[in-house]
């Protein structure tokens, strides 16, 4: 009788392992958008690309709230920049693909209010052939900007508390206007859009 050395399972001895590299990491665009990002900020940070959420964050009382669990799972971001001494995150970007006609996608949408309400900029930017450093530099200005201004809200929480939702009695949670008059402005909607439409605006 052979003997098995210790450790291996003999069922998986001389097989083949079912695995292949993917014949591609990143898209060409994603490889586009990297180089235009490096060029613009040098060392100033170091990009990881396509982490796990849930690598990047934790969840309050886990046990509690499965239902948020899930909503990270399998899901990573693009794009995620790091202090260079610390690799503490910095900022995230997010490449958007193709949207529904007047508005984002679920997934960019709950990406918005996942890093908005870690106090963490995210950057969406849509996929193309192109990039333009400026733009991208502005787009980063008004991540950091968005973030300052949730975390001043945050700080005067007592005087102007979260409201629930007006239409189904739910927590709402800061968002950011895409479009119209009140571009870029935040303001409070249901954590159940876009199957409930409830917003409140802020003060």
């Amino acid at each position: 009788m052979t003997e098995i050395p210790e450790g291996r399972d003999s069922g998986l001895a001389g097989a083949a392992l079912p695995y292949r590299l993917r014949p591609i990491f990143l898209t060409p665009a994603e490889i586009t958008f990297y180089r235009a990002l490096k060029e613009m900020i040098g060392d100033r940070y170091i990009i990881f690309a396509k982490v796990a959420l849930n690598e990047i964050f934790g969840i309050v009382r886990p046990n509690e709230n499965v239902h948020y669990f899930n909503k990270l799972f399998r899901k990573y971001v693009d794009f995620l920049l790091c202090n260079p001494d610390t690799l503490k995150p910095q900022l995230g970007v997010e490449m958007m693909h193709s949207a529904p006609k007047g508005g984002l996608r679920d997934l960019d949408r709950f990406m918005q209010d996942l890093f908005l309400a870690a106090g963490l900029p995210l950057v969406q930017v849509r996929s193309g052939d192109q990039f333009n450093i400026a733009d991208i530099l502005s787009s980063f200005q008004q991540a950091f900007a968005r973030v300052k201004e949730a975390r001043g809200r945050a700080a005067s929480a007592v005087q102007d508390s979260i409201p629930m939702c007006p239409v189904c009695g739910k927590m709402m949670v800061l968002r950011t206007q895409h479009g119209g008059k009140a571009d870029g402005r935040l303001y409070y909607g249901c954590i159940d859009n876009p199957a409930c439409p409830g917003r409140v605006a802020t003060k």
